[in-house]
């Protein structure tokens, strides 16, 4: 978490009320040429996180309040920008943004005088609250169990879900990745889904780490991410506490040419599991390195089946797990 600055440093902060900001996209982030890590000049905590990148999205219930707080201000000028909701400043430490009542993405964006900015793409969630016989809007959600694994609090049902029409999939979750690669495969319009920073900021930290070890990529294909207890009782598992039920898994590979299947990664030829066993140890250093912002997690290799290729699945359980 961001230590808020003392009140004698810094300038003071401003708001501005822009009903005009729009939520970012993947046109925003302009991913060309050589692979950037999308960092912003400063960071922001959140609530519980660190956010470092120029574009992260974040999600919230209606009228909930928002803590945003500045990590290292110096004597710079900074202004929270936001579309909707409500705004106060909190002298030189940082702001609370106070979420609208109705759902949707709205764009809160910390500005700093001259020198770059976080745009935060807030998902203002359907509370759980909602979820009736199973259905969220007509939507099969299913049901959670409510006594968490092993007690931790990260099992316990999710506050609430985030509504994505197919007109809103390409906005951004962060500098590599939209909110739409995350969806269920359950179709449905519009769907709904768990969004989860830890498992974006994972994402993030994984993409740099196979740049660094010279994979060239932009992302990872997310061959599955978010699900649903009923589509992932539908599609035979049997596990209650599966993270892709929270949001924080993802089975990923890299595919930069497209054919659905992951590269050739080793350079010997060939498509295959090895592949994957050299995308899985390079993640597996970084979380064993401890990477800002890498929490725990699981990590394990799977084959190719008829009905897909090998992958890596990744999540962010809190523990470190290994199959």
């Amino acid at each position: 978490m961001c230590q808020p600055l003392a009140a004698q440093e810094g300038s003071p902060l401003g708001t501005v009320h822009d009903p005009s900001l729009a939520p970012a996209r993947r046109a925003d982030n302009l991913l060309l040429g050589a692979f950037d890590p999308g960092f912003a000049e400063f960071a922001v905590g959140v609530d519980e996180w660190t956010i470092p990148y120029r574009y992260m999205a974040v999600a919230s219930l209606p009228g909930e309040d928002l803590a945003i707080e500045l990590a290292d201000g110096g004597n710079h000028a900074y202004r929270l920008r936001y579309a909707a909701g409500s705004a106060l400043a909190h002298g030189v430490a940082g702001w609370t943004w106070t979420a609208p009542q109705d759902p949707g993405a709205y764009a809160v964006r910390v500005e700093r005088e001259g020198e770059g900015f976080i745009h935060l793409n807030v998902l203002v969630m359907h509370p759980r609250s909602e979820i009736v016989n199973g259905s969220l809007n007509g939507y099969a959600i299913g049901s959670y169990r409510s006594r968490p694994f092993r007690g931790l609090p990260r099992y316990l049902p999710p506050e609430g879900f985030v509504e994505v029409w197919a007109a809103d999939e390409d906005i951004l979750a962060s500098p590599h990745f939209t909110v739409g690669q995350f969806l269920c495969k359950q179709t449905g319009t519009p769907r709904y889904t768990v969004h989860s920073p830890y498992m974006v900021l994972k994402l993030e930290a994984a993409l740099q780490a196979v740049n660094e070890a010279g994979h060239a990529t932009h992302s990872f294909f997310i061959m599955s991410g978010f699900r649903t207890p009923a589509y992932h009782r539908a599609i035979g598992n049997r596990t209650s506490y599966s993270r892709h039920l929270w949001g924080d898994g993802a089975d990923i590979y890299i595919d930069n040419d497209g054919d659905g299947i992951i590269d050739d990664l080793n350079g010997d030829g060939r498509s295959d599991i090895e592949d994957a066993r050299l995308l899985a140890s390079i993640l597996g250093r970084m979380e064993d390195r401890g990477a800002a912002g890498v929490i725990p997690g699981g990590l394990a290799v799977y084959r190719a089946n008829p009905a897909h290729g090998p992958f890596v699945h990744l999540d962010s359980r809190g523990y470190r797990a290994r199959w």
